[in-house]
């Protein structure tokens, strides 16, 4: 099946404003997320942006932006957004969703995402996951879990997913924010209002689960840097100094 890639951002973020074009070792990071995408190479790749500014910064680096309404409430009616308005690749039958604030995403994360999806015909959306090694990471609220049944030791379906942690021995998983969803799920969900559990743990992909779609996970390593704060920046960029090539 034929796969796009899309990268959601804004500048309004809470905790760290204009984040997307913090600088981080000379690239702005949405700039960095971009090229990582781009290294997948399993299809297009273009930023669905809230802001101007955005638009203009991947287009000043050569890739291709869209901008879409500010106000939307999710980075996924962002995506669905931009597909309405792109040309090339915009009808593609998967719809790989990453993050923004990923600026050193593994290649290979969006391609064992897009794989799912071509793998098991029951998926109707893919996702990530790694296993948690530290009790701080099991028990903070920010580190969302994934709860799955596992059909192999490299993948599972999802049965849940919390910010609290899981009771009993075994494996927690810890969810990545990187997902894949075929053409008909993305619309689908997107068209529903916010559901109960939802809006109870603050984890949009409960929504799917609500509505009965099935959501598989495949394991993949370390969790990728995210930046959310001032300290995440700080550490991006650390280690962007370190991995100078």
């Amino acid at each position: 099946m034929s796969a796009i890639v899309l990268i959601p951002a804004r500048m309004a973020a809470t905790r760290l404003p204009d984040k997307p074009l913090a600088d981080i070792g000379g690239l702005p990071m949405i700039v960095r997320v971009l090229r990582q995408a781009e290294l997948a190479g399993v299809g297009p790749v273009a930023v669905a942006a809230g802001d101007q500014a955005i638009v203009d910064a991947v287009e000043a680096a050569g890739g291709r932006a869209v901008l879409t309404d500010p106000d939307l409430p999710s980075g996924t009616d962002r995506m669905l957004a931009a597909l309405k308005v792109l040309g090339a690749g915009s009808d593609a039958d998967i719809v790989v969703n990453v993050q923004g604030d990923m600026p050193f995403v593994d290649p290979a994360a969006i391609v064992a995402c897009a794989a799912l999806l071509n793998e098991e015909p029951g998926c109707d959306i893919a996702t990530t996951v790694g296993r948690t090694t530290t009790d701080a990471e099991r028990t903070d609220p920010d580190v969302v879990k994934a709860i799955l049944s596992m059909r192999s030791d490299k993948r599972g379906q999802a049965l849940y997913f919390t910010r609290a942690a899981p009771y009993g021995a075994g494996p927690v998983w810890h969810h990545f924010g990187i997902y894949g969803y075929r053409r008909a799920a993305l619309e689908r969900f997107c068209a529903a209002p916010p559901s109960p559990l939802e809006k109870r743990e603050k984890l949009e992909q409960l929504r799917a689960l609500e509505m009965g779609m099935s959501i598989w996970a495949t394991v993949l390593g370390a969790a990728p840097i995210s930046v959310d704060n001032p300290q995440d920046l700080a550490a991006a960029r650390l280690y962007a100094e370190k991995h100078a090539s």
